[in-house]
């Protein structure tokens, strides 16, 4: 190898840390506005990486969870009209829609169903977004997912449906809500 590649080779590898190094604090910022509801850093985030707007953290959150678990709204919004995935999941299998419901956040949650998040998707426990609100006591949010065709008879991967963590909980409300549609489909 002549001195020239050799040195050609050593500037390609420095320049190709560099861009990771970059690439992986530019991630960082977009995770931290998306946290912080900062559309205005968002929006210059996604305009100069708009590639990045589904990569995921260590634990998997898009920055979409992130946005959506943390009531980041417009944020929420501004990545979704970005064509941000709101069906991907984090290393728990976890979705923002589940997010949402186990942080009571309504208008995420509707936000999300306007959005054609899957509103039956499964975490890697079977749990889905109803099984949430039921077991967190987000009745609104499991109200509207039923009107959204949530499925109340899906089972996790315990065996239990929304309507058997809602009973757990106590939650009545959530029981009246679950029993009326079981009712209509029999």
């Amino acid at each position: 190898m002549t001195r020239v590649q050799s040195l050609f080779i050593r500037v390609q590898l420095i320049l190709g840390f560099v861009i990771v190094l970059t690439s992986a604090r530019g991630q960082e910022q977009l995770f931290a506005a998306a946290r912080a509801n900062d559309v205005k850093a968002l929006t210059s985030l996604l305009d100069a990486q708009a590639e990045a707007i589904n990569q995921i953290d260590q634990r998997g959150n898009t920055a979409l969870i992130i946005a959506c678990y943390n009531d980041s709204f417009d944020a929420a919004k501004l990545l979704l009209q970005h064509g941000a995935d709101p069906n991907m999941q984090d290393k728990m299998g976890n979705t923002a829609l589940m997010g949402a419901c186990f942080k009571k956040l309504d208008r995420i949650v509707s936000l999300l169903l306007d959005h054609k998040v899957q509103v039956n998707q499964q975490n890697f426990n079977g749990a889905t977004a109803l099984i949430f609100a039921a077991t967190f006591g987000a009745n609104d949010a499991l109200a509207t997912l039923m009107k959204h065709d949530a499925d109340p008879s899906i089972r996790d991967n315990f065996g239990k449906n929304a309507l058997d963590y809602a009973t757990n909980q106590a939650n009545d409300a959530a029981i009246a809500l679950l029993q009326k549609e079981r009712k209509a489909v029999q």
